[in-house]
């Protein structure tokens, strides 16, 4: 007899029991889930696991997104040390006071200024999905960029929305295809919806410019399409969470109601907690109370109530001075750390010898970056140089310090020669 609890496979319990028990039982659970074929690896975590096996000393991980510091170590940020140290039961209900320092942070105004409907925990993205599924009764296509995160797919599909695309990332450049990007938006139908990455775009780390931004707006408008932004990386790109939020205030001061996720997995390294928040921006306060009852009533049976470990965490750093401001310095050095692995790159593939244009490295931005490397050479890093990535190239630039960038400099010019 095997029982599945908590992802974990726990054999042999039936041994404890009468034989002719664990026989009748393991009978049953055959004939129940006999058909259930094995489910294909996932690509990131796969790669993980190769690494985990791989007894080269020199071995690195450039697969998953979390941060790592210049030692290559898990990084607790220390205001999030200060606030575990001292949040006790005084803080137990303290999460749902977070959502309006959440909005105030991503928009820069007081959160009186819009009328929004809005919830603090990370199901941002399935329950916006749903809330789509559900009540956006206007069109059923969401059109996301090539490429986008990999699980933006999943949660839009699964909650019954049609999958549909826009040129976003242009291999040949290893940069933003605006002309592409632009184009495709003009073409989507009306009140349909298009998502987009408020900076440090996953996975390319391909970012339009202000300037962009602002044409992609007014294509918005003028197609009445429904913005909804995914932000995960506020300050993490740039260093600056003003600076990073300036796509989604643009297109609020532009009169654009945007969906809005946010996640505190990245810039506060939070990230088991399971920590964010979703804003709708709403026509008035009416409306704004009625989306937020069918939200309540949406996530009733989703999960009902999030977890409040990280919502403590998260809303008393934003909504203490102190830490609030130590916090931001925190974040901008971790951003600076990745800007400066992507300089020590490029500098050092120049020491090799390297003829190749890199500065699409240096031009892209927050953790993640297309390399430009083709499948085959991928492959060669791996087996040659042990050296774990996804196979399209791209490489968390968090996995990269001080003392490998120069490894890896290396590597890729034996591969790219």
């Amino acid at each position: 007899m095997a029982l599945l609890h908590s992802g974990r496979v726990l054999s042999g319990m039936a041994n404890a029991f009468h034989p002719g028990l664990a026989a009748a039982a393991s009978a049953r659970a055959s004939s129940w889930w006999a058909h259930v074929e094995m489910g294909p690896p996932d690509p990131i975590l796969g790669v993980t696991e190769a690494f985990k096996r791989d007894t080269n000393s020199k071995k690195m991980n450039l697969g998953v997104g979390a941060y790592r510091d210049d030692n290559g170590k898990p990084y607790v940020l220390p205001s999030v040390r200060k606030v575990i140290a001292v949040c006790t039961e005084h803080c137990l209900s303290v999460g749902w006071a977070c959502k309006e320092c959440c909005t105030s942070l991503i928009m820069g105004v007081s959160p009186s200024v819009c009328h929004r409907a809005d919830h603090f925990w990370d199901w941002g993205l399935k329950d916006r999905s749903q809330f789509s599924g559900e009540f956006f009764k206007f069109s059923r296509d969401v059109f996301l960029p090539k490429p986008s995160w990999g699980n933006h797919t999943p949660i839009f599909r699964d909650a019954g929305m049609q999958l549909q695309g826009y040129r976003y990332y242009d291999p040949k450049t290893c940069g933003f295809d605006f002309e592409g990007a632009m184009e495709d938006i003009s073409k989507i139908p009306e009140q349909s919806v298009v998502l987009l990455h408020a900076c440090a775009h996953n996975p390319t780390g391909v970012d339009p410019r202000p300037e962009q931004w602002k044409e992609i707006a007014a294509v918005v408008k003028k197609k009445n399409l429904f913005a909804f932004f995914d932000m995960a990386y506020q300050g993490f790109a740039s260093g600056d969470g003003d600076k990073d939020a300036w796509a989604v205030r643009h297109f609020i001061e532009q009169g654009i109601n945007v969906c809005l996720c946010q996640s505190y997995a990245k810039n506060m390294g939070l990230y088991g907690e399971r920590v964010g928040a979703f804003t709708m921006i709403c026509k008035d306060v009416d409306e704004a109370k009625r989306v937020e009852s069918q939200l309540k009533i949406l996530i009733r049976p989703m999960y009902s109530n999030p977890p409040l470990n990280g919502a403590r965490i998260a809303s008393t750093i934003l909504t203490t001075p102190d830490l609030r401001k130590q916090w931001l310095q925190e974040v901008k050095g971790m951003a600076d750390r990745i800007i400066g692995m992507r300089t020590q790159l490029v500098s050092n593939l120049k020491k090799e010898g390297s003829s190749h244009n890199w500065q699409h490295i240096t031009d892209q931005i927050g953790m993640f970056c297309f390399t430009g490397l083709k499948p085959e050479q991928v492959e060669r890093l791996t087996k040659e140089f042990s050296i774990y990535m996804t196979k399209d190239g791209r490489i968390s630039v968090a996995g990269v310090t001080s003392n490998n960038v120069g490894y890896l400099a290396h590597a890729i010019h034996q591969v790219t020669k």
